[in-house]
C-alpha cells in the first residue's frame, strides 16, 4: 500500500471516528444552525487511474444555465431540508448531476467551508471510488455538459497555471487557472473556487504545499476556517 493510500485510509478512520461522536446539530433558527437555503456541499470524488495516480471526477457545466454557465465544477449543489448533514447533500447531488451511486463512495473527510461572494457557505467532501469501472457516467443534461477527470496532483505543480490577482474587501488574494486537455483532446479551464477546492484536497490527501504561493482571501467566519472565492 502506498504512502497516499495509507493517508486516504487514516482519514476516512479519523473521519467515521468523528462521525461517531458528533454531538447532536444544533436546533433550527440558533445562531450557529446551517440554513438549508445558505449551505451546499459539493464532492471531491478521487478514484485510483491506470498509472495508479489520483484522479478526481469533474464536471462542465451546462451552457443554458444562469450562473457560472459551462464552467468546470466538482458534482454538488444546494442542501435540502431533507439532507441528514453536508456529506447526504454532496452525494445527493452528485447522483442526480452525474449517476454516481452513494453506495459505491467511502467518505475520507470534509474540508474547511468556504464562503463565496454571494454568501453561499460550500462544504468540500472528499471522497473515495474503489472501483472506478462500476461508475457509468449518466450527467443530467440539464444542468452537466461534459464528465471527465484529472490527476488531483496537478493542482499542487506550478504547471500548465495561470494566476491572476484579486481584491475583495481591501484583502487582495490570487486567483488560480489550471489549463487541461483531457484524453479526448477536449480542453478546459479549472478555476475559481473549484481550482481553490482542489489545491486544497491535493494538500490534504498528499501531505504538503503547492508549489506555488497560494494566497487565499483572508476572510473567516464564526464556526471555522473559510474563504471567499468568486
Amino acid at each position: 500500500m502506498s504512502s497516499v493510500e495509507l493517508r486516504l485510509q487514516t482519514l476516512a478512520q479519523n473521519f467515521r471516528l468523528e462521525q461517531s461522536v458528533k454531538s447532536p446539530p444544533p436546533p433550527t433558527g440558533s445562531a450557529t444552525s446551517a440554513s438549508t437555503t445558505k449551505r451546499a456541499a459539493i464532492l471531491v470524488c478521487l478514484f485510483k487511474g491506470d498509472d495508479g495516480e489520483l484522479r478526481v471526477i469533474l464536471t462542465k457545466r451546462s451552457s443554458s444555465l444562469s450562473s457560472n454557465p459551462g464552467d468546470v465544477a466538482l458534482p454538488g449543489g444546494k442542501r435540502d431540508e431533507a439532507d441528514a448533514d453536508d456529506v447526504d447533500t454532496a452525494l445527493r447531488e452528485a447522483k442526480e448531476e452525474i449517476g454516481l451511486d452513494p453506495s459505491l463512495v467511502n467518505v475520507v473527510t470534509v474540508l474547511d467551508h468556504i464562503v463565496n461572494k454571494r454568501g453561499m457557505t460550500v462544504v468540500p467532501v472528499i471522497g473515495l471510488l474503489s472501483d472506478i469501472k462500476a461508475f457509468s457516467p449518466a450527467p443530467n443534461v440539464a444542468e452537466v455538459e461534459a464528465i471527465f477527470d484529472a490527476p488531483l496532483e496537478m493542482f499542487l505543480k506550478d504547471e500548465k497555471r495561470r494566476e491572476e490577482e484579486r481584491e475583495w474587501m481591501g484583502d487582495k488574494y490570487l486567483l488560480h487557472y489550471f489549463d487541461f486537455e483531457a484524453d479526448d483532446g477536449k480542453e478546459y479551464v479549472i478555476w475559481a473556487l473549484t481550482a481553490g477546492v482542489l489545491i486544497k484536497a491535493a494538500s490534504t490527501v498528499y501531505e504538503r504545499s503547492p508549489a506555488f504561493l497560494e494566497q487565499s482571501p483572508k476572510f473567516w467566519v464564526s464556526g471555522g476556517a473559510s474563504t471567499t472565492m468568486p
